[in-house]
């Protein structure tokens, strides 16, 4: 019997090299599964059904890499994606593994630490174009600090500007076609990470000079760590026509960066997540790439590392489909419906300030108390949406 939730590329899913290849390691012990290499991952992915492959530099090539060994590996993983049909839609630097970057990258006090994190960005995303990436994502993991007399906050914060600049204007000067997407997250290595939630994103590149090629990269696990909304988070951005890449994982609130496989968490956040990507409630769908960052339990050897892998596109598949239930159930519109109805059309009075507009606001007859009295059925549609969610509703 096919599988009506088994994965295809036309979904568009894909992964990193570092979770697929995540080996298990945390502070407390060792890794505890082998090394799975960039060639064997692609293979992997493809034969799981996934649309693409996306990495940090290092990921792929070592960060002591010699020119001669850069250019091997590269050939080689090329040829992997070439003979399996595999794309890299993304690309990223890793600019928080290596010691040199423990006081920051782009917002490091050093002024030649700065440089030296412009110039391995510059190699990132030659490196990402060279294999066909059109997203640049930006995760500033040692951006922060932990005590304030480091540095003041604004100055931290300029030279994070200066550098996004820097590297708008150089890939602009190379003709290159890319978005940059901003990746948030509130703590975790540093104690406190500069522009900490999507939102902070979102203002901040209102400031940038090529503020049109930069957009977000919300994740899941780190909209949730400090307990907000990730449906919010991605609803701003999609909003502002902002959402150029997105994180998919799960994570409890106010736990430690978990990771986990996409849904095994707050089912119902990923359920109206899902939903909002998928545009079932009325707005376009988003057709960009839906990327995991997630990763296998510790406790899994290779198998279930691709069980890992599996599980995630095929919780998304699910949810897609409950949530286009969800949406087409007679008793959910009806709520809805009566809930945004407006005979009158006062909406179009608050849309826009006018002199008319606001003479006829001025003259509506608005009983508070009866407007008060009014229930909206919230509980009733909450439980519709579990219900589907649960699988037992047939409506």
């Amino acid at each position: 019997m096919t599988d009506p939730f088994a994965p295809t590329p036309r979904d568009r899913f894909t992964f990193g090299l570092w979770t697929v290849g995540n080996p298990g390691a945390d502070p407390f012990g060792s890794r505890v599964r082998p090394s799975i290499s960039p060639v064997e991952i692609v293979q992997g992915l493809a034969k799981a059904g996934a649309y693409g492959v996306n990495l940090h530099d290092n990921d792929l090539v070592p960060f002591d890499a010699s020119a001669s060994e850069r250019d091997r590996i590269v050939a080689e993983f090329q040829a992997a994606l070439k003979d399996c049909g595999m794309k890299v839609p993304m690309a990223t630097t890793n600019l928080f593994s290596h010691p040199v970057f423990r006081d920051g990258a782009f917002t490091a006090s050093d002024p030649k630490v700065r440089a030296f994190a412009l110039r391995k960005a510059k190699h990132a995303i030659e490196l990402g174009v060279e294999l066909g990436a059109s997203t640049i994502v930006f995760w500033g993991g040692r951006e922060g600090v932990e005590s304030d007399a480091a540095r003041d906050a604004r100055d931290a914060i300029r030279w994070f500007r200066e550098c996004l600049d820097y590297l708008g204007d150089w890939s602009q000067a190379q003709d290159y076609q890319l978005r940059f997407a901003l990746e948030a997250k509130p703590n975790e290595p540093r104690g406190d990470i500069y522009l900490p939630t999507t939102g902070h994103m979102l203002h901040f590149i209102e400031t940038l000079r090529n503020k049109d090629m930069c957009g977000v990269n919300p994740e899941v696990a780190h909209e949730n760590m400090p307990g907000l909304s990730m449906v919010h988070a991605v609803a701003q951005a999609m909003e502002a026509d902002k959402l150029f890449h997105i994180d998919l994982n799960a994570q409890r609130i106010g736990r430690y960066d978990q990771d986990l496989r996409f849904a095994s968490e707050d089912l119902k956040g990923a359920f109206f997540l899902v939903r909002l990507l998928e545009g079932t409630g009325g707005y376009p769908r988003y057709e960009g790439m839906r990327h995991f960052d997630a990763h296998a339990y510790r406790t899994e050897d290779i198998d279930g590392v691709w069980d890992f892998a599996r599980g995630c596109m095929r919780s998304y598949r699910i949810l897609a489909e409950k949530a286009a239930a969800f949406d087409q159930d007679a008793e959910v519109q009806e709520i809805l419906a009566a809930n945004h109805a407006d005979a009158e059309d006062i909406g179009a009075l608050t849309a826009a300030y006018s002199t008319e507009s606001d003479a006829a606001l001025e003259a509506l007859d608005l009983d508070p108390d009866a407007l008060a009295a009014r229930g909206h059925r919230y509980e009733r549609l909450d439980q519709l949406a579990m219900e589907h969610i649960m699988g037992v509703r047939q409506g």
